[in-house]
């Protein structure tokens, strides 16, 4: 018997539908690998900008506010700026302004609260975290003309005297004047000044 007689000729048939199936399931395997990817993309897209906050220095997280304060100082009468580093945040008040009626007496910027100077506002609402009080303070006394108010939404300021309180639970504001607390830093700054000669002048003479 010759080699050729004991090797089993092929099956045409069975070797064309392997490869067939290999063919499709290789397509599935590419449709289902794009899907995934395209949705693991557009997550974090959508999820960047919320996370990215919590890689800074000061973690401050969302606090949104609520219906009714949101354009409320538009709706007053005011010209209302808001700043704000989320860009999705940013696109959601410029729509919601839109809604209301009020774009045209509002402006939303992408831009970080710390870079931004508040010497030009007569008025400044804060919807703050307890974790950034304290530096805003600060920030706001040396910036603020005498004249400005502060409303800070859903926390105080940690040291400054609030003129008055309105609203209830987390709807709650503080309403500051910023002559008060303008005083009260130049009186610490003072202090701390004569402290400060004082240790010297005393250093001197030992």
């Amino acid at each position: 018997m010759s080699q050729e007689e004991l090797l089993p000729d092929p099956d045409p048939g069975a070797g064309s539908g392997d490869v067939q199936g290999r063919t499709s399931g290789g397509r599935l395997g590419l449709v289902v690998t794009g899907v995934l990817g395209g949705s693991l993309l557009a997550l974090n897209a959508v999820a960047a900008p919320f996370v990215a906050p919590a890689l800074r220095t000061i973690c401050l997280p969302f606090v949104p506010a609520t219906s009714a304060q949101v354009i409320a100082a538009a709706k007053r009468g005011f010209q209302a700026a808001g700043f704000e580093l989320n860009p999705w945040l940013v696109c959601y008040s410029r729509y919601k302004a839109w809604r209301e009626g009020v774009h045209r007496s509002t402006s939303f910027h992408i831009s970080d609260l710390w870079k931004v100077s508040f010497a030009q506002y007569s008025n400044v609402v804060i919807f703050g975290v307890p974790q950034m009080m304290d530096q805003l303070e600060l920030k706001l006394a040396s910036e603020l003309p005498s004249t400005a108010k502060v409303v800070a939404c859903r926390f105080p300021f940690p040291t400054w005297v609030p003129e008055h309180t309105a609203g209830e639970g987390i709807d709650t504001v503080w309403v500051y004047d910023a002559k008060t607390f303008k005083s009260h830093l130049q009186r610490a700054m003072t202090s701390k000044t004569t402290t400060g000669q004082r240790d010297t002048h005393t250093d001197s003479h030992t």
